[in-house]
């Protein structure tokens, strides 16, 4: 689950869009996490009764991420209910696939398992790309795992140990095939 603050919540309302080299829609194959939250205390948004996702969502439009020396391929969650619903309800996710969870603004991200049940690790990055952090996600552990940043514009999932796997640590950056990531979302408009 991710909290965040009143203004990320409406510049994130705003349909996003990812690299222009992302793949079209195509069915659902893979999971991840989240949910988001309904005015809470401290100005934070929580999800409440108005959107509860009851399955898996189709999978999402993808497009390549490089991290390290490393190529993911990883569905780009833009919209508020694609955030939302993240990886529940999904039962398996290929190795080398991700689901990067995009953000208006920066903020301090907040996620938890609710409904998910694929062990995960969460890179929390900053609007540059850079891994700011890696906390690892246990399945349907619905305890928020907040981010000690206050400057994550990106989260990345995957298969829980793949950073480790792969020597990921946090001063990556992860680039797509139109450099960072700063670069490819854009004020929630692809670039031209």
């Amino acid at each position: 689950m991710f909290r965040i603050g009143l203004l990320a919540m409406i510049t994130g309302g705003a349909a996003l869009a990812g690299c222009q080299k992302a793949s079209p829609v195509g069915p659902a194959s893979t999971p991840t996490v989240m949910s988001q939250t309904n005015s809470g205390t401290n100005g934070e948004i929580r999800l409440g009764n108005s959107f509860n996702p009851v399955q898996a969502q189709p999978r999402l439009r993808t497009m390549k991420l490089y991290i390290g020396t490393e190529v993911a391929t990883s569905e780009i969650a833009l919209t508020f209910e694609q955030k939302a619903t993240g990886m529940m309800f999904r039962k398996t996710m290929p190795e080398n696939e991700a689901m990067l969870f995009v953000f208006g603004v920066p903020h301090r991200a907040s996620f938890y398992m609710r409904n998910t049940t694929v062990a995960l690790s969460a890179a929390y990055l900053d609007s540059d790309g850079t891994i700011v952090e890696l906390h690892d996600l246990q399945p349907l552990d619905e305890t928020p795992v907040e981010a000690s940043a206050d400057n994550i514009q990106f989260v990345l999932e995957m298969n829980q140990g793949w950073f480790k796997r792969h020597n990921i640590s946090p001063g990556a950056v992860i680039t797509c095939d139109d450099g960072r990531l700063r670069d490819a979302f854009r004020f929630g408009r692809p670039n031209p």
